[in-house]
C-alpha cells in the first residue's frame, strides 16, 4: 500500500535568532531540524544563502497534520532544502520528493522504508525522488511499473543534494533515470526505433538532419541535439575496379 508523504514548510521573520519547530515532531525529527540550521550557518555562502544577520531573524519550520505525531531522521534533507529555500529566495520544484538523514559533516545517510516512501511519492503524483546513494539497492523491492514511472537521483553529500534541488544545470554524481533497472550516471540513451549498434549509422545516413534525445540531468531534463556533421572539401573515395 505504501506510506504517506510529509510536507515541510519554512518561514522567516524578525526575531532574535531562534528556531521554532511545530507539527508535533519527535525528538529525532527536531534534532534533524537543528542540524539543518547548523549546517546552513556554518556553510554560508556555499549553501546558496547570502550573509544573514541571525541575531535579528527567527526561522519557523512546520510540518502540517499537527495532530499526528511524527519522528525519524528521514526528513533531514527536506528540512534543509526548505530552510535554504526561504533564506535564499530560490523555490524548490514541487514535483520533487526527497528522503535522507543529514550529518554536520555534509553526508546524506541511508534510511529505512524506501519501498513505502517511493510508493507514496508515486501515489502523490511526484515525478522525481532524491534518495541516499546507499539506498539504491533497495529499489529492487519497488514494483517495476512504479520504478519506470519515476526518475531517481542518488546523492552521497549535501552538496550533491543542493546542486540538484537548486541548480537546474548541474548534474550530481549518482543521477540516474530508472526504468526496469537503475542506470549509472552519464549512460547514453538508446535512439528510439533503432538498435543500439546501428543508431549512430542511422543518424549519419540522413545528412543535414538531426536527432534529439532527452536525458535526465540534475534539476530537470537536458535537451541535447545530435546531428551529422557535413564534410566540406573532403576527397571522394574512388570505387576499386578496372576501367573498361
Amino acid at each position: 500500500v505504501g506510506g504517506e508523504i510529509l510536507f515541510i514548510e519554512a518561514q522567516k521573520m524578525s526575531g532574535s535568532g531562534q528556531l521554532q519547530l511545530t507539527g508535533q515532531l519527535g525528538d529525532v525529527m527536531r534534532e534533524s531540524a537543528v542540524a539543518a540550521s547548523s549546517i546552513i550557518r556554518s556553510r554560508v555562502p556555499s549553501s546558496g544563502v547570502k550573509a544573514v544577520d541571525w541575531t535579528s531573524m527567527d526561522l519557523h519550520v512546520h510540518v502540517p497534520a499537527g495532530a499526528i505525531p511524527k519522528d525519524g531522521p528521514s526528513a533531514g534533507v527536506a528540512m534543509l532544502a526548505a530552510m535554504i529555500s526561504i533564506l535564499s529566495g530560490k523555490a524548490v520544484d514541487p514535483g520533487i520528493g526527497m528522503t535522507g538523514e543529514i550529518t554536520l559533516s555534509g553526508r546524506v545517510l541511508p534510511v529505512g522504508g524506501i519501498r513505502e516512501k517511493v510508493l507514496a511519492a508515486h501515489r502523490a503524483g511526484l515525478k522525481r525522488v532524491v534518495l541516499p546513494k546507499r539506498n539504491e539497492q533497495d529499489l529492487e523491492e519497488v514494483p517495476e511499473d512504479i520504478r519506470a514511472a519515476l526518475e531517481f537521483v542518488f546523492v552521497r553529500t549535501i552538496d550533491e543534494l543542493l546542486d540538484f534541488v537548486f541548480d537546474a544545470k548541474a548534474k550530481p554524481a549518482g543521477t540516474a533515470r530508472t526504468g526496469k533497472k537503475p542506470r549509472a550516471a552519464g549512460s547514453r540513451a538508446r535512439k528510439k526505433g533503432l538498435p543500439r549498434k546501428r543508431a549512430a549509422a542511422g543518424a549519419a545516413r540522413k545528412r543535414g538532419s538531426s536527432r534529439t534525445s532527452r536525458r535526465s540531468a540534475a534539476g530537470g531534463s537536458k535537451r541535447t541535439t545530435i546531428g551529422a556533421r557535413k564534410r566540406t572539401g573532403a576527397p571522394k573515395r574512388r570505387a576499386a575496379g578496372r576501367k573498361s
